[in-house]
């Protein structure tokens, strides 16, 4: 029997505790995302806290809290069936014990270690890309990330700018981070209304801009590499191109 999910991360270990509480699962799948089929049985779990504390708290016991931050990091990417092979790698782990993290060529832990890898070089990647405007008081940044990373950079720029108003706005999701006075929050960026920089903000982008464009030096210029520092893909919300 398929188990279906909300999509958050309580909810996917939700599943967890009633894959081992009450039936294995043939598979684990957010419902939104499901391809419902008369030849399925599904079913669909509550989200409850208090059972993915009991299944984190397992994790870390049983595994390792290394092993547990692979999972969350896994959990935030954007691979495809990145359920079900966190499901594979928590029961092997279970199995194994606390030596499961370091058997690297296992077919379970191999593509947990890839896909974990991945997501740590695009979280790492945003720290130096994300550019923040001034928008009358507030800080604000969007960007459009491969992963669901925007959970994993608020930490870090919350830290960094502990006194300041600040907004993450994921837009291939439609989310973003709002923080204000010590305290953050991720909600639904289709509240947010159309941003206005100011003007000294739009003066200021566009000396920086001049300033990327006139230190370059020509007979130095390097695309391949600067295609591999930071991708295409990342540059339309990146203020120097």
């Amino acid at each position: 029997m398929d188990y279906l999910y909300d999509g958050s991360f309580d909810g996917f270990l939700s599943c967890i505790y009633h894959n081992y509480k009450s039936k294995n699962t043939s598979g684990i799948y957010e419902k939104n995302l499901y391809q419902y089929s008369i030849m399925n049985d599904y079913m669909i779990i509550d989200t409850n806290s208090n059972f993915a504390d009991i299944v984190y708290n397992a994790i870390e016991t049983k595994i390792s809290k290394e092993a547990m931050n692979m999972i969350f990091y896994a959990f935030l990417s954007c691979e495809k069936d990145k359920d079900n092979r966190i499901l594979k790698f928590i029961e092997f782990g279970f199995k194994k014990g606390k030596i499961a993290i370091d058997m690297y060529t296992n077919d379970c832990v191999f593509p947990m270690r890839e896909i974990y890898t991945r997501v740590v070089r695009e979280e790492h990647g945003f720290l130096g890309f994300l550019r923040f405007s001034d928008i009358g008081g507030i800080l604000y940044a969007k960007y459009s990330p491969d992963n669901n990373i925007t959970v994993l950079i608020t930490e870090h720029f919350a830290d960094r700018y502990k006194y300041e108003k600040f907004i993450i706005h994921d837009e291939k999701r439609n989310i973003a981070s709002i923080y204000a006075n010590e305290c953050w929050q991720i909600v639904d960026a289709s509240s947010i209304n159309s941003i206005s920089l100011t003007d000294d903000e739009r003066m200021l982008h566009k000396l920086w801009k001049e300033y990327f464009t006139t230190l370059a030096i020509e007979g130095r210029k390097n695309i391949k590499l600067q295609n591999q520092k930071v991708p295409k893909r990342y540059r339309k919300n990146i203020v120097e191109f």
